[in-house]
Parts: structure tokens; C-alpha cells; sequence
């Protein structure tokens, strides 16, 4: 390696004898040169340890090489699992992906979709906070960035969206739970901040009567992203006043049930399937440690794989094809049923 510090692009074309155009050229796209200009520039990389600035390069492209990735917050392992595979595609397709955390917060995920839009991203794919967002700047952030949707739709909100199919997975693990025991109870908190949970509670109501039994709903305090904060200490409330109408709970997310578990254990309660249990729990989405808790966590598993392909699909083909503005897409991903210890 040699000692030359090289600061630029401008230095580099003069250290390795190749017009600043045709090295400009070769970042853009390394197939552009000729073979034997293109070994000569990978030998000069090597030999002057350059690594160019992409984000500076993609700035002066009229069209960049990022792609923006904006989930509502990276502390939840479901979505730092998401945004693991979604980033991994981009990469494998040539892109950049600029991952940000909104970290629950409405202002948070505009000032990201600010800081995106300041570097011209070719496209973004956004999960939104839901009924928190400030859905009138989302709009109109999708209106001049191409824009994809996941997890949580906004309705009409950019080109496409894809999520779980809420209405078939809560089907599926309320029928369960209504054959192998006692029709399960609905726990969830009063005003939830993802608009999941109420299709979630639609549809529970929606089966339970359609299976000839009748909802019941265990409806906590508590807001924002806590989770298992709120399952912990509402659950417990709820098993020492004896305020459980049944003895299943299905949680509107893994994240209650785990919650709820860790306060049965407190409370001296068994969880899992059997007469000699206290209490089946279920929940929803296959938390990555639901399979860890003890006992391990029935759930519904979303095929986050294929909701992360299907996203970056579809945002690269607009990048890359320029339309927009066709019918917007809305496409939901059916769940599957996972039969662990806890009910």
C-alpha cells in the first residue's frame, strides 16, 4: 500500500494516470470501462487504499444508488429481524440501504423522511409508525420519492404496501385455541399504537362469534412501545384480582405475551397446555424470543421474508423502470400457526 494520502476522486485520477471522467465512470458502473482500464483502476485502489465517498458520488447522479429503510423502532428484535433481511436484498441488488429508527416517535420518523429527502434516495421503503404517524407529511414525502410501504399500512400512502394477512392468522390460532381448550380472552391495551391490533381485534370478534362463542376482552392501560412492560404489570394486576375471564389469553402481540408469561411465573401460575396448567398464552407474530421463553411462546409466525422481498421487489422495479403512479398495490402475506409449550 502506498503512503500517499489520497483525499479525493480528483486525486486519485491523478495518482493512477486515468482521466477524472473515466473514473467517475467506472464508481457509476465498473462494466462501463474497458477491461483492461478497469484492472488498471482496481490495481491503483489496491495499491492507494481508496475508498471513495458513494454517498458524495450518488449526490451528483440524478438518480442515487441509496435506498432509503425506515422502521418504527430498532430496539423491538422483530423489526431489527426485518430490517436485517430487507437490508441484506438491497445490498445483493447493488444498493445502498440507509437504515433509520423512528424510535416511536411521529416527529422522529418525519425528520428522518427529512434527512432521506436531502440525499435523493432512489426509493424508500417505510414502515410506519400507523395511527401515530403524521400521515399528511408522509403523504406527501411519497408523492416525490418513490415509496413502499410494509408491516403498517397508511391508506393511500405510496405505491404499495405489504403486510400480514391479520384477518387469516388470528383465524388460525383462535380456532386452535377454541378446539384444543377454553375459548381464549383478547388482551391488549386500550388504545394500541400500531393499526395491527385493531385488525387483530376485528378479527378475533369476527371468529369467536362465527365459532359460536363470545368475545371477551381483557382491554389494559398503557401506551407507546413497552410492551412487556404493560403485559408484565397488567397481567399480574389482572391474575391477583382474579380478572381473567377464561383461563386463554390471546395477546394482540408476542411482546404482551411475554410479558404476561414472565408475570405468571411471579404469580405461581403454570402456563401450558394440560389439566394440570393454570393458563394457556398465545400471541401473535413470532417474536424472535418467543421460541426461548419458558415455556415457549404459541404464536402466529408472519413470513417476514416474504414481506421484505416482495418490498424491495417492488421499490426496485420502480426505481429502475421510472413509473409511477399505476393502481397502488396492497398485498397481505398469510401466517403460520406455531405450536410451542405455552398453550
Amino acid at each position: 500500500m502506498s503512503g500517499q494520502k489520497i483525499k479525493n476522486m480528483e486525486d486519485f485520477a491523478a495518482v493512477s494516470g486515468i482521466s477524472r471522467p473515466t473514473v467517475s465512470k467506472y464508481f457509476n458502473d465498473p462494466d462501463s470501462v474497458r477491461p483492461s482500464t478497469r484492472a488498471k483502476i482496481e490495481v491503483a485502489l489496491k495499491k492507494y487504499d481508496y475508498r471513495p465517498n458513494i454517498y458524495a458520488i450518488n449526490q451528483n447522479r440524478q438518480r442515487t444508488k441509496n435506498i432509503g429503510l425506515v422502521v418504527p423502532n430498532l430496539i423491538d428484535p422483530f423489526f431489527a429481524a426485518i430490517a436485517r433481511t430487507i437490508e441484506g436484498l438491497i445490498l445483493e441488488a447493488g444498493y445502498n440501504p440507509l437504515l433509520l429508527s423512528s424510535h416511536g416517535g411521529p416527529d422522529r420518523e418525519i425528520s428522518n423522511l427529512d434527512s432521506l429527502r436531502a440525499i435523493k434516495p432512489a426509493g424508500v421503503l417505510l414502515a410506519p409508525l400507523g395511527r401515530a404517524s403524521h400521515a399528511d407529511k408522509v403523504a406527501e414525502f411519497a408523492d416525490e420519492i418513490p415509496t413502499v410501504l410494509f408491516d403498517a399500512n397508511l391508506e393511500g400512502v405510496g405505491e404499495a404496501f405489504f403486510g400480514s394477512d391479520n384477518a387469516h392468522s388470528i383465524g388460525l390460532i383462535v380456532e386452535y385455541l377454541c378446539r384444543s381448550g377454553e375459548p381464549p380472552t383478547f388482551f391488549e391495551m386500550k388504545d394500541p399504537i400500531n393499526p395491527n391490533a385493531y385488525r387483530r381485534r376485528a378479527a378475533y370478534e369476527e371468529t369467536m362469534k362465527l365459532l359460536g362463542h363470545t368475545p371477551q376482552f381483557l382491554r389494559v392501560d398503557g401506551n407507546g412501545w413497552d410492551f412487556e412492560e404493560i403485559g408484565y404489570r397488567e397481567g399480574k394486576h389482572a391474575i391477583k384480582s382474579g380478572n381473567l375471564p377464561t383461563n386463554t389469553l390471546l395477546c394482540s402481540n408476542d411482546r404482551l405475551a411475554i410479558g404476561i408469561l414472565s408475570a405468571a411465573f411471579d404469580s405461581g401460575i403454570k402456563v401450558g397446555l394440560g389439566d394440570e396448567y393454570d393458563l394457556r398464552v398465545a400471541g401473535h407474530d413470532d417474536h424472535p424470543f418467543a421460541r426461548y421463553t419458558c415455556p415457549s411462546l404459541t404464536t402466529i409466525s408472519q413470513d417476514y421474508g416474504a414481506i421484505g422481498a416482495r418490498s424491495v421487489e417492488t421499490i426496485l422495479a420502480l426505481v429502475e423502470n421510472g413509473k409511477r403512479g399505476v393502481k397502488r398495490e396492497v398485498t397481505l402475506f398469510e401466517g403460520r400457526l406455531v405450536m410451542r409449550g405455552s398453550a
